[in-house]
């Protein structure tokens, strides 16, 4: 019996660690190479030195479990360097057929405190580093498609965004804004690229990982059992969306956690008003959106331990 994505090639980044090793292994197990990306710097704020290390040992872990890996260790947030990933996968396996976007970096202030380094540095590696690798991927499957004569070819893009830009979190501008533009990246991608046969989705994972470990830490970890935020609890909705099963899941955002995956609606109109004269005047406005929000209290957003829907252990 065939595994689901036997004969394809993938590349994970950020894999080194937590869950983008747990779905780098997902892969592997479920049939396909992979490229092992991690830059492997020590600091989840994206400090100490760049190190080899957590790339080759996932690398390895798949070779011994009888899967085929190769890692690299290049910064995906470089231009140049996420080149270079999409080459040698190609290089390696002859061709690219699955891009799971993980990697990325904390570095957590209040708005009023935040640097400018601290969101460029976090803007670059979570977004920046999305969109190289999606480029270099989608000019792979553009190419091979051309090259058929307009066939679609097969591609998939798995994105990593977070409920953080969903619920906010206030320590986190330059994460939620960076998780933010993800998904709007991806929704953009899955409607350039479905005419070469490419899906995008992305996906809000609750993983227990050194990324999260602040998040998660009134959140205990039961005494027997499988970690309801075990990254393994991730990794086979990665899977199953690199997989041919899912070819008509495009452009979707989905939430996984401990057994449970939520397809999440676009946004809606909660509520409309319109003028009764040519345009809007400030007494109107104040009469139509005032009452509307008398029962909020001043300041009041979505709890986000409500959006999270998790109770402390």
């Amino acid at each position: 019996m065939s595994l689901p994505l036997e004969g394809m090639a993938a590349i994970v980044t950020g894999a080194g660690r937590g869950l983008g090793r747990a779905e780098a292994l997902e892969l592997a197990r479920l049939g396909s190479a992979v490229v092992v990306n991690d830059y492997g710097r020590a600091g989840r704020d994206g400090s100490g030195e760049a190190s080899a290390g957590p790339a080759q040992d996932v690398a390895a872990e798949i070779r011994a479990q009888g899967g085929r890996a190769v890692a690299h260790t290049g910064d995906v947030a470089d231009f140049a360097q996420a080149r270079e990933l999409v080459e040698l996968a190609v290089a390696e396996y002859g061709k690219l057929d699955i891009l799971v976007n993980n990697a990325g970096i904390l570095r957590d202030r209040m708005v009023f405190s935040m640097t400018e380094d601290e969101w460029d540095s976090v803007i670059r590696v979570h977004l920046k580093g999305h969109f190289n690798t999606t480029h270099f991927a989608a000019a792979h499957w553009r190419e091979r498609s051309k090259a058929a004569g307009g066939e679609k070819v097969y591609g998939r893009i798995v994105n990593t965004s977070s409920e953080a830009f969903l619920a906010g979190s206030a320590g986190q501008p330059n994460y939620a804004a960076a998780k933010g533009g993800i998904v709007g990246l991806t929704t953009s991608s899955a409607l350039a690229l479905a005419r070469y046969g490419v899906t995008a989705n992305a996906i809000c994972p609750r993983a227990r990982t050194r990324m999260t470990e602040d998040v998660f830490a009134g959140f205990a970890a039961p005494d027997e059992g499988l970690d309801p935020l075990a990254p393994e609890h991730v990794a086979p909705l990665v899977g199953y969306l690199a997989a041919p099963a899912a070819a008509r899941i495009t452009g979707q955002l989905l939430v996984v956690h401990g057994g449970m995956v939520a397809v999440v609606e676009r946004p809606r109109v909660q509520a409309k008003f319109d003028s009764k004269q040519e345009t809007f005047s400030y007494d109107e406005l104040d009469a139509l959106l005032t009452p509307h929000y008398a029962d909020r209290p001043p300041g009041e957003t979505f709890a986000a331990a409500e959006v999270l829907g998790l109770k402390r252990g």
